[in-house]
């Protein structure tokens, strides 16, 4: 229990500041309803108790499961084998996701069930499977983590050119979407478990960083196969803005409910059949132990529930009418504002970016300070969530003029940062493109979209997950790039002679990893 409330002080603070900004702007700017108001609270609170329920259940079940993968990969020290569990694992994972699973419902509403819920889900857990079995190649194989990477953005800007602009911002949102707290600690985990079979320790402390920035990619190139194979170019989107759902406060949580439960359990249940099945025949762990992982993904099932409802049934509409309204009835620099102060305040809100700054800090021996990458990434997320309601604003300013100047400058960093910082940085898009970023800022974006003469929901009601996840990776990068520099100035001045890259490899670095 001190675990549970400890999950929820932690979800709690990360939940806070949107909730505050929507009651804020519910009796000042944006007046909602009584009832929506009151939905859009019990939203918050279920997703507090529901983010809290599932990351419990991630620590307890997840995390171990993932750990055990990873070292019995190791253990196997074949490739074949490798490849082979990291498809299945990256498939069932993916599709547990539960902020894969809010982009995709949000997707079926939008375009009114043409593009179906599950039809996503499968499309990107294919991808990300594909990817996720790559990437454990990489690391046994030793490829350069920035030149598979450059490789993979490649093919992603080739394939761009034949996606249909409507489907361009869905394939990059989905990648955001797909790195959540389902997917990243397991990966993580997976990860450090493969990277041991390298004999070379240092380069296998490298090679634990990355794994998630390729599988992320998986989720964006079969998003646009999916768009060029079935030509999907002439889909348009809306969204219902009625505030009044009729029938009680409740009564849109308890219709829901059921329905999210079963998803949750078809979600979860393979992760819990391939423990077991491989717990019989290879793990062999103890009673005890088997009981508390399968406890673990109990939590992660009634969590994603509890979660899911929470948004679906009260927090989706409350941002898409204030985004609406603010697009509807006040000026566009405002909305802009407002959009950049959101963004603001929910990446200092997340608790998983409080956890990358800490590491940032320890692995560069306190070079770079927790506050200035907490300010970078702060300002950056804002930016992003602003640039992206101009886009809405500026119909003719499509989404590609963003991200193709965006990637290019993050994949020209890598040739000049230290390593280390190249796996860190890409990785931690996902994490800035958290659940709120979801849940909320999107459909704040969606229902300003709506409201904006010549915006198509479909077009530039999507993207700001994408824009939000591309932010981490040029800011850190160039914070790596500062530390080089003042690293090469310092052994400058002492009159060293190493490479002033080399600390990465060194007894900090060891000890961060």
């Amino acid at each position: 229990m001190n675990v549970l409330f400890e999950k929820i002080k932690e979800v709690f603070v990360s939940v806070i500041p949107i909730t505050i900004i929507v009651l804020i702007l519910s009796f000042t700017l944006t007046p909602m309803s009584g009832s929506m108001t009151v939905r859009f609270l019990l939203g918050a609170i279920c997703i507090i108790i529901g983010l809290a329920v599932f990351l419990l259940g991630v620590d307890l079940g997840i995390t171990p499961i993932g750990n055990l993968m990873g070292s019995t990969l190791a253990k196997s020290n074949k490739l074949i084998v490798v490849l082979l569990a990291g498809l299945a694992l990256g498939f069932f994972i993916s599709v547990a996701e539960p902020d894969l699973h809010i982009l995709a419902d949000q997707v079926d509403g939008v375009t009114g069930g043409i593009i179906a819920k599950m039809s996503i889900v499968v499309v990107v857990s294919i991808g990300i499977a594909v990817m996720l079995s790559m990437g454990l190649g990489r690391i046994v194989k030793g490829i350069p983590l920035y030149k598979m990477l450059t490789v993979l953005y490649l093919i992603i800007f080739g394939l761009a050119i034949f996606t249909s602009k409507e489907f361009l911002a869905i394939s990059f949102d989905a990648s955001g979407a797909t790195t959540g707290a389902m997917t990243v600690p397991f990966i993580m985990a997976l990860a450090i478990g493969v990277s041991a079979m390298r004999k070379d320790s240092k380069a296998s402390e490298k090679d634990s960083f990355g794994l998630v920035a390729i599988a992320s990619t998986g989720a964006i190139i079969s998003v646009m196969i999916m768009s060029i194979i079935f030509d999907m170019d002439e889909i348009k989107g809306s969204i219902d803005l009625s505030e009044d759902l009729g029938g009680s406060l409740l009564h849109p949580f308890i219709e829901e409910f059921p329905i999210l439960a079963m998803e949750s359990a078809l979600a979860v249940c393979p992760i819990l059949v391939i423990f077991l099945v491989c717990n019989f025949f290879i793990f062999k762990k103890e009673r005890k132990q088997l009981k508390r992982i399968c406890m673990g993904l109990f939590y992660n099932w009634l969590g994603l529930t509890i979660f899911l409802t929470g948004v679906n049934a009260g927090f989706l509409d409350a941002g898409r009418y204030i985004g609406h309204s603010l697009a509807q009835n006040y000026s566009n620099a405002l909305l802009v504002a407002i959009g950049f102060v959101v963004g603001l305040l929910t990446i200092l809100a997340e608790p998983a970016v409080h956890v990358l700054t800490h590491q940032i800090e320890t692995v560069t021996a306190g070079y770079v300070k927790r506050s200035y990458v907490l300010g970078a990434l702060s300002i950056g997320v804002g930016c992003a969530v602003a640039l992206s309601v101009i886009r809405i604003i500026i119909p003719e300013l499509l989404l590609w003029h963003y991200l193709l100047p965006g990637y290019i400058i993050a994949i020209g960093l890598m040739y000049f940062v230290p390593k280390l910082f190249v796996g860190i940085a890409f990785d931690s898009g996902g994490v800035a493109s958290g659940p709120m970023t979801a849940t909320f800022i999107l459909s704040f974006t969606q229902g300003a979209s709506e409201a904006m003469e010549g915006a198509d929901v479909l077009v530039e009601g999507f993207g700001v997950i994408s824009m939000v996840a591309l932010t981490p990776i040029i800011a850190l990068q160039v914070l790596g790039l500062i530390f080089k520099i003042k690293s090469a100035r310092t052994n400058a001045a002492e009159g060293e002679a190493e490479d002033p890259a080399e600390w990465e490899e060194g007894e900090v670095a060891n000890e961060a990893v």
